[in-house]
């Protein structure tokens, strides 16, 4: 196995990954539920963004040429989602833990477009072309699945904070982590647009 592109495809993809940065957003959507629930919403939105990751290398430019669908767009419609979502933080409507699924916010937005986000997608995607032969797979397979397993054990021990901050705390972060989710969003959906608008460009 080639260590060095393990080393490379786990950096890469931790950084953009970013589990640290992912804990306030986790918390603010998932302080409300019980221990138990948002546990197993940890583990859904890791194995959501394993697998969307993993369907995306195999075959994420036939299915994109398939649909006639531009990476810019899918970056766009990620930041659509998140925009939906942030809104709901800022304005107190995912405060209330009768409201939420578990399911439903370890499927969108922590598994997709979080996790398992175009930024993601598009470094996965790139060294899987590059990738020279069978051991090459194997040591891009072996680091997606270490950068997942450390983004749950980040998020499955973020409990502990809960207790810290206490339902006040919670608020506080919500908002915070809402209007971060909402800064992400306007920066995926300029990308975007920056993309068509350059590809146009040169189209011209």
């Amino acid at each position: 196995m080639d260590l060095k592109l393990f080393g490379e495809v786990f950096v890469t993809l931790l950084v953009i990954v970013d589990p640290p940065g992912m804990m306030p957003i986790f918390l603010a959507l998932t302080g409300p539920l019980p221990a138990r629930d948002r546990n197993r919403a940890a583990w859904q939105a890791v194995a959501l963004a394993l697998g969307v990751i993993v369907i995306f290398a195999v075959a994420g430019q036939t299915l994109l040429a398939y649909l006639h669908v531009d990476l810019p767009a899918l970056q766009a419609a990620g930041g659509l989602l998140l925009v939906l979502v942030a809104l709901e933080l800022l304005t107190g409507k995912a405060d209330d833990p009768s409201q939420q699924v578990t399911s439903n916010i370890a499927l969108v937005p922590l598994g997709t477009p979080l996790l398992a986000g175009p930024g993601a997608i598009v470094a996965t995607m790139l060294f899987v072309q590059r990738a020279g032969g069978v051991t090459d797979y194997v040591a891009i397979a072996l680091a997606i699945v270490a950068v997942m397993v450390a983004v749950w054990v980040v998020l499955r021990f973020s409990g502990g904070i809960v207790k810290v901050l206490r339902p006040g705390g919670i608020e506080v972060l919500t908002r915070i982590a809402g209007l971060l989710l909402a800064a992400i969003a306007v920066q995926l959906i300029a990308d975007a647009i920056a993309a068509f608008v350059t590809e146009y460009l040169n189209n011209a």
